[in-house]
């Protein structure tokens, strides 16, 4: 498995408690189909204003993780994220 660095913006609307769930459940399905988190990052960016409008969003909240997986967890992790309406955008960086 190789090291990867994945980027996603939350919508900037959630609670607290409704960010901690998702962001959970973000992260289950890279473990759940046998990868890890090793990192998460939600301090260094965080809830922030964009260069431009998304969706006609304004803001969002950056999660940055670092995490270890093959090609077909990050497959269903960009497929289930793409059909997730609480994740504006997403990018996967290999390490």
């Amino acid at each position: 498995m190789k090291k990867y660095e994945i980027m996603y913006i939350l919508l900037a609307e959630l609670s607290e408690e409704e960010r901690k769930a998702e962001m959970e459940s973000v992260h289950n399905v890279i473990v759940n189909n046998g990868g890890k988190v090793e990192k998460i990052d939600t301090e260094k960016f965080g809830l922030r204003e964009f260069a431009y409008p998304i969706k006609d969003l304004h803001k969002g909240f950056y999660v940055i993780i670092d995490v270890e997986a093959d090609t077909a967890i990050l497959a269903e992790f960009d497929r289930l994220t793409k059909l997730n309406n609480r994740v504006l955008r997403h990018i996967i960086i290999a390490k």
